[in-house]
């Protein structure tokens, strides 16, 4: 039987801080990184669509 999920902690002070700064202020990600996540994802899409379970 599958363990209950335990619930999420809630930050408080400056860990919500730094937080909802990284949340607003994301790394921005080179144009070489999301071609090669959207190849990487039509790799796999491609390779699950015949998949018979």
């Amino acid at each position: 039987m599958a363990r209950p999920i335990k619930e999420t902690p809630i930050l408080y002070g400056e860990e919500a801080r730094r937080f909802e700064m990284r949340m607003m202020n994301p790394e921005p990600v080179s144009k070489e990184r999301r071609d090669d996540i959207a190849r990487d994802y039509e790799f796999l899409r491609s390779r699950c669509v015949n998949c018979s379970f």
